[in-house]
């Protein structure tokens, strides 16, 4: 009863401090934050890492440090990525245990190997600002042998799509890039009213775990090639969009694979189709 009792009196306290915080701390539209108030959510996403607990975090846009805070008590060694200024200060003043691991500035622009040297695993995880969170994504795939595991919140319309599986509307390109190294998945939706200012669009959270590939199994920059070609022109059938890939005159291979449309095709398949590809291409040299 008393560890109840204690539990709910910290809660309350914490809820005054993002009053204060709210105050202090203005969500800025053009850095697109809208700032998550509900503690429960906070430590829901939090416990997204519990099976990484040995390995550091950063986490990205931690505003009023109420995903921070979460972080912190559960024993995490975290650093903090901040661009907005009046954040940083807050994080500085009332966060004494991010002493010297605050990186004012923008995670698109870190270099990760150097933050983490010598090839050091770590965790990503943020309450991601909708307008980047692409970029922030492709980002963490740059150093996906080193990021073990990347979760968070973001727009709930692009967390399907990470998680989405062939045959899924909502599959696109960062679903298949992100797919061949990492297992993801989509693990709750949060309602508008837990932000201020509420965003127009339901969020959602996901986790990505890296998986055990470490090699492509084909020539990864034309892989990433076909997949950006063949969702640029989704409508089209495979063997329509990849025209343009394969030298003039070269005759089309017999495979299921260009009947079909990239939403359907699985990571392994865009692989195969790669290697078509590029075997062709070699042929006509």
């Amino acid at each position: 009863m008393g560890f109840v009792i204690r539990t709910g009196i910290r809660k309350i306290v914490i809820l005054c401090q993002i009053t204060q915080v709210m105050q202090k701390v203005k969500p800025k539209k053009s850095l697109g934050q809208h700032f998550l108030t509900d503690l429960s959510i906070a430590g829901r996403i939090a416990s997204t890492l519990d099976g990484f607990k040995g390995l550091p975090v950063i986490e990205v846009g931690p505003g009023m440090g109420v995903l921070t805070q979460f972080l912190i008590s559960e024993g995490h060694d975290v650093k903090v990525a901040e661009i907005d200024g009046e954040s940083v200060a807050y994080l500085k003043e009332n966060y004494p245990e991010l002493e010297g691991r605050i990186i004012d500035g923008d995670f698109l622009k870190l270099d990760l190997a150097e933050l983490y040297p010598d090839g050091q695993k770590f965790c990503v995880i943020g309450n991601y600002p909708y307008n980047i969170s692409s970029q922030i994504f492709f980002h963490v795939l740059d150093y996906r042998d080193q990021v073990t595991c990347c979760s968070g919140m973001l727009q709930r319309e692009v967390a399907e799509r990470l998680a989405a599986s062939p045959g899924t509307k909502s599959r696109g390109i960062l679903s298949v890039l992100l797919q061949m190294w990492y297992d993801i998945e989509y693990l709750f939706t949060v309602p508008p009213g837990v932000f201020n200012p509420p965003p127009k669009v339901q969020s959602g959270v996901i986790r990505m775990t890296r998986n055990n590939v470490t090699d492509a199994g084909c020539d990864e920059r034309l892989f990433k090639t076909i997949v950006k070609t063949t969702f640029g022109q989704r409508r089209k059938t495979i063997r329509n969009s990849i025209r343009g890939l394969l030298p003039a005159g070269v005759p089309m291979p017999e495979t299921p694979l260009l009947a079909m449309r990239p939403e359907q095709l699985s990571v392994a398949q865009f692989i195969e189709l790669t290697n078509i590809v590029s075997q062709l291409r070699k042929d006509d040299k």
